[in-house]
């Protein structure tokens, strides 16, 4: 599989080199958060801004899904679910996830010769991530791409099993919630500021079935990873969500063992 060139850290546009396991422990891996919409303190906006405050290296997990997903689409394999439910059809997946021609510089991301930033920021790639993230073939293909985005100085990763499967040993773990109807919202407003039509309606019904899909799925479902951190931002702003996790983070390294200590 191809790895991403150069250095970097908003998004995954880092890239994944050899896995390196930071000496001191300085790395946060928030863990598996509800969704991630648009506006006030969503997870994307919070993980990219922590990564930019503590000089961290950035792994937006759940684009890797939407990656895979579009590949899919522009393979002609169908990520319906009842084409899921055929025979051979997570194999196939699981094959593609392991060969995805992607690559990232700076902000954009590239799928083949196709650049494909906007594209993976719609719902229909938001709901494909979805249904694929739920196949065991698709998540253990993808496991150790995402594990060679740790390296020093740290990292900040979000996703729904970033705790509990992928970096279990993160020294501080965050699981980051909100209502539906709150993310629902935010969505909303994002996509008609993009200029996208769109329904509350629409949208809420989206986030309750994948809600549902991602935390009844066999492999890595969605939970709070054992140590993690609770923080319902509904009614948070940005400022206000990084600088709590900020201040988790500051209690990790004070204590005599550093950020071991909050493991």
């Amino acid at each position: 599989m191809p790895s991403p060139p150069g250095p970097g850290r908003s998004s995954p546009s880092a890239g994944p080199r050899r896995r390196t396991r930071p000496s001191s422990g300085r790395r946060i891996s928030p863990a598996p958060v509800p969704d991630r919409a648009g506006v006030l303190a969503d997870v994307t906006t919070l993980a990219t801004e922590l990564a930019q405050r503590l000089g961290y290296h950035r792994l937006d997990s759940g684009l890797l899904y939407r990656l895979l997903g579009l590949a899919a689409e522009r393979a002609g394999i169908d990520t319906r679910a009842p084409a899921l439910q055929q025979p051979g059809c997570a194999a196939a997946l699981g094959q593609l996830a392991r060969e995805l021609p992607l690559r990232f510089e700076g902000q954009q991301v590239w799928l083949g010769d196709e650049e494909v930033s906007a594209a993976l920021r719609s719902e229909a790639a938001g709901m494909a991530a979805s249904r694929v993230a739920a196949l065991p073939e698709v998540r253990a293909a993808l496991l150790e791409l995402q594990r060679n985005f740790r390296r020093l100085p740290g990292l900040v990763a979000d996703g729904r099993d970033m705790g509990t499967v992928v970096f279990p040993d993160a020294a501080l773990k965050v699981y980051l919630t909100a209502s539906a109807e709150q993310r629902a919202q935010r969505r909303h407003l994002q996509l008609m500021a993009q200029g996208i039509p769109a329904t509350m309606a629409d949208l809420l019904a989206d986030l309750q079935a994948r809600d549902e899909r991602d935390r009844s799925r066999s492999a890595a479902p969605l939970k709070p990873a054992e140590g993690a951190r609770l923080l319902d931002n509904s009614e948070q702003s940005i400022e206000q969500s990084v600088q709590q996790v900020l201040d988790w983070w500051q209690v990790c390294n004070s204590g005599p063992n550093g950020p071991a200590g909050c493991l």
